[in-house]
């Protein structure tokens, strides 16, 4: 193939997400009230979600389709290309075919769109004026208030602190969507004056905000919650991206040999890969690798257990890789890797050896960037650069036995508003972390054990 970008036609767009819950090798296990031990039902989920979205969490249909609205906003930006990188290639001068499905094309410069118009357009139906939600890196938190501006929705967005004070463009991009941005935790809600009185600077972390976000959603009448991230049917509405990459992949003649995104809640990576793991369980050779940083190693040595999926335990219990919703990770610049959890179906198809996680420190991450950078031209995201550097390993790896593998690379979003971060590497101020075994144990012992149902 020629071409350094695939694109389809706006008649291509799949009509329909794909539902992996029926073609998982194993039974995923469901959501437990943290009080009885029991699973939960859809009533239980009631007052936080819209009803439709809480029918595609436990939905077992493969196929759901698109509402036209939905749709027609998708197409301001979608499909979105897939580029073949040349440039990259030949920098490393390996024998490999290097591909990336652009994902930083939409408004938001990023794959967050893509549910957070979905959540939006269920909640303005079952006549929701208020969403309240978190964000870390700040990618959702703009997602969801330019799908708030569009369906008219007020957003509340409790944004991690660290993130908060490292990304004031991310900040002002919510507010200029109409979205109303808070440094979480903050002295707006219970959990947050809690945190704040134990720990005046702490830095936050996405179980935090998720929990104030939660608090302000079950004391209003006119709130919805949204989360961007680990649920069913945020994973649901990200798979227009992997049926997008399918075509585009079929275009350009080729197969995936290795397929490599980056994962905090898991979101980008389930859309990118979800529509391809069928393939690999019906005997396709890919190799499926999902990346992190050693700061917060949730797939690569967290425990797979139940868990709260926030800070205060207001969530159900979900079966995950987990660091223990106690632990507050370190201040990396990698905002939107720093979850606790993974999600469920992430989680699932790692413990099944379907998927397979590496971590790597942030400055390796921030090389391979600026490697690439200096190559193709765009400059990714830092949670990008995750995928990018296991990317460019694998190439060389390539190099050095002359295979000619086929490198597709979920590229989810761009770094634009992250200078500060590439400012901190560039003038050497980019400190490494890897988390401590006994940060770990001692988040892990606020876990509570629960027999599985």
């Amino acid at each position: 193939m020629a071409d350094a970008k695939i694109f389809l036609s706006e008649s291509e767009m799949p009509q329909a997400w794909y539902n992996i819950q029926p073609d998982l090798p194993a039974p995923l296990m469901p959501p437990l009230n943290p009080g009885t031990g029991e699973p939960i039902g859809p009533g239980d989920l009631a007052p936080l979600f819209p009803m439709e979205l809480i029918m595609q969490e436990v939905s077992m249909e493969r196929w759901i389709e698109i509402p036209d609205d939905v749709m027609r906003i998708y197409t301001r930006w979608r499909p979105s290309p897939l580029h073949r990188a040349f440039a990259l290639e030949e920098e490393l001068g390996t024998p490999a075919r290097i591909y990336y499905k652009n994902e930083s094309v939409s408004p938001a410069g990023s794959h967050k769109p893509n549910t957070a118009v979905a959540q939006a357009y269920y909640n303005k139906q079952e006549g929701v004026t208020r969403i309240a939600t978190e964000t870390g890196a700040g990618q959702w938190g703009s997602a969801l208030s330019l799908a708030g501006a569009l369906f008219d929705i007020e957003i509340c967005v409790y944004m991690v602190r660290i993130s908060y004070d490292q990304k004031p463009y991310r900040r002002l991009l919510m507010q200029t969507w109409g979205g109303e941005c808070i440094p979480s935790p903050s002295d707006r809600t219970n959990v947050g004056r809690a945190i704040l009185a134990e720990d005046p600077d702490s830095p936050g972390s996405l179980g935090i905000a998720i929990s104030e976000a939660l608090e302000d959603t079950v004391g209003r009448e006119d709130t919805k919650y949204a989360l961007g991230s680990v649920l069913n049917h945020v994973m649901l509405h990200q798979t227009i991206n992997g049926l997008e990459l399918k075509k585009q992949l079929a275009i350009a003649g080729e197969k995936p040999d290795m397929m490599i995104g980056c994962v905090g809640g898991g979101s980008n990576f389930a859309g990118f890969c979800f529509p391809f793991v069928k393939d690999k369980l019906d005997g396709q050779d890919i190799e499926i690798i999902a990346t992190e940083p050693t700061a917060c190693p949730t797939l690569t040595r967290a425990p797979y257990r139940y868990d709260f999926g926030d800070n205060a335990q207001m969530t159900p219990l979900l079966k995950m890789h987990t660091l223990g919703h106690k632990f507050v990770p370190p201040p990396i610049h990698a905002g939107g890797l720093r979850y606790h959890g993974d999600a469920p179906l992430g989680s699932l198809l790692v413990a099944q050896n379907v998927i397979k996680p590496r971590a790597f420190p942030q400055y390796v991450g921030f090389e391979a960037a600026v490697t690439w950078a200096r190559s193709e031209g765009h400059l990714p995201a830092p949670e990008t650069a995750h995928a990018i550097k296991a990317a460019i390993d694998e190439a060389l790896k390539c190099k050095e036995t002359g295979e000619e593998k086929c490198i597709v690379i979920a590229y989810s979003g761009h770094g634009h508003f992250d200078m500060a971060s590439y400012d901190a590497y560039l003038t050497g101020n980019l400190i490494d972390y890897e988390l401590p075994q006994e940060m770990i144990d001692e988040a892990m012992k606020s876990v509570p054990e629960v027999p599985e149902p």
